[in-house]
């Protein structure tokens, strides 16, 4: 006994920043699962899997040095590889595709729904493992790939209930910031980098913190720079650029992105000239999906083009649009809007058993009625009929069929309805009608 009384407490806490899905959580999250699962394979994609580790080397390389220094789980494994936990899922999939890239007919339509992990701080739309949905499209050069993959996400909205009105599709171009950063202002690539991850935080911090941050990156031409970040729209933006052929193709391609979504219905589509997107990699169009609620006014997901990926694999360059959406912030706009579905339970029958010399029969009831498709679930406690028929109110078990000796003997049930109370005589062969 004093040895069990030395013994460390554990807590019933989950890791910090990772969640516990109980029932009713893995429910929603099955739900969420579905629609992003259905949504995507009805435009053709096919799903894939990976391996939640991944060398350490596969994002220094291209998602940067700060997502492998400050955000992912990295360790060494026994044989002193520096391995990661993926923090996010294009590398790997760019890793696979560049893997059998000879043996694939183009374009390829693919999606994942997986498990990801970022060390940072814990807060409300951000957790330290979050599930995220990726689908993406390899071997598309023209804008018909930016297209279809806004089209999917704007379905998606849709099948999960939401109305155009209550978001926003933003857009912008890579090709015109790097015009800008790179052709206009001169900037280095480190200091470019850098200015993009500003920008892409600018709605994190106060505005004065963003105006030193540029004025310390750009000094000379710090307001005339401002003004262009701060241009009220499209038309001002691009009066405001002394453009050449590399921005005039980046503005050339949100107009026409524009037109061909607003001619399939997708009319909720604005230029947003200080939308970046995070990772180093996109090359062209980004774009992300803005909740207008006040009480959740935030970036939902987003994505874009990334034709080089592949480069650092040594292979050809394959164009690729893809997005991510995760579950923890579809979630939350979900509840803003009151559009979570209510969860089914598990069971539609419940068996009651007044004796236990009766539980071969109603195990044997149970095998019949599962058979015809209805999930049925019986009881081993023992208890007095009252008290089971209260466990199937409290789990929500919408029918009943209490068994005692009169029932097996005569082979007619009753059915309960427990929302309604109604009661329903039959026999075996008929409950699937009535609960049908």
């Amino acid at each position: 006994m004093k040895e069990m009384n030395n013994k460390i407490k554990l807590s019933t806490e989950p890791y910090k920043g990772v969640r516990d899905f109980y029932p009713e959580d893995m429910a929603v999250q099955n739900y969420i699962f579905d629609v992003m699962r259905k949504t995507v394979e009805s435009f053709g994609y096919s799903e894939y899997g990976a391996s939640v580790l991944e060398p350490s080397e596969l994002y220094r390389a291209k998602s940067g040095e700060e997502i492998v220094n400050e955000q992912t789980y990295t360790f060494k494994d026994k044989g002193e590889r520096s391995v990661s936990l993926r923090p996010e899922m294009t590398p790997t999939v760019a890793r696979m595709i560049a893997g059998k890239l000879k043996s694939f007919s183009f374009p390829l339509r693919w999606y994942s729904i997986q498990n990801l992990f970022r060390y940072e701080k814990p807060q409300r739309g951000r957790v330290r493992e979050h599930w995220q949905l990726n689908a993406d499209i390899f071997g598309v050069k023209n804008l018909n790939a930016e297209v279809e993959i806004i089209s999917i996400a704007s379905k998606i909205m849709e099948n999960f209930g939401f109305k155009e009105s209550d978001y926003e599709i933003r857009i912008n171009s890579r090709k015109i910031i790097n015009y800008i950063l790179n052709d206009l202002y001169k900037l280095t690539p480190e200091v470019s980098k850098k200015v993009t991850r500003l920008i892409d935080k600018k709605s994190k911090i106060t505005k004065a913190e963003f105006e030193k941050g540029i004025k310390e990156f750009i000094p000379k031409g710090t307001n005339e720079f401002l003004e262009i970040l701060n241009s009220k729209n499209f038309e001002e933006f691009f009066t405001q650029l002394k453009t050449n052929a590399g921005a005039s193709e980046g503005i050339v391609e949100i107009k026409d992105l524009m037109e061909q979504l607003e001619d399939l219905g997708i009319t909720n589509v604005v230029f947003a000239q200080d939308l970046m997107r995070g990772f180093d990699y996109y090359t062209g169009i980004v774009f992300e999906i803005f909740d207008k609620s006040p009480e959740n006014n935030r970036a939902v997901f987003g994505g874009g083009r990334y034709d080089e990926l592949l480069s650092i694999f040594g292979k050809e360059v394959v164009p690729s649009v893809g997005f991510g959406m995760g579950d923890v912030v579809i979630k939350d706009m979900l509840e803003t809007y009151n559009l979570l579905p209510k969860i089914a339970p598990a069971a539609k029958l419940y068996l009651c058993v007044m004796d236990e010399k009766l539980v071969p029969y109603a195990q044997d009831l149970a095998q019949k009625t599962r058979g015809a498709g209805i999930s049925t679930t019986l009881d081993y406690s023992g208890k007095k009929v009252g008290d089971q028929i209260k466990y199937a109110d409290k789990n929500k078990i919408p029918f009943i069929i209490c068994i005692g000796d009169l029932e097996k003997k005569t082979g007619k049930l009753k059915i309960k309805e427990l929302s309604t109370g109604k009661e329903t005589e039959t026999t075996e062969d008929g409950i699937s009608s009535i609960i049908k």
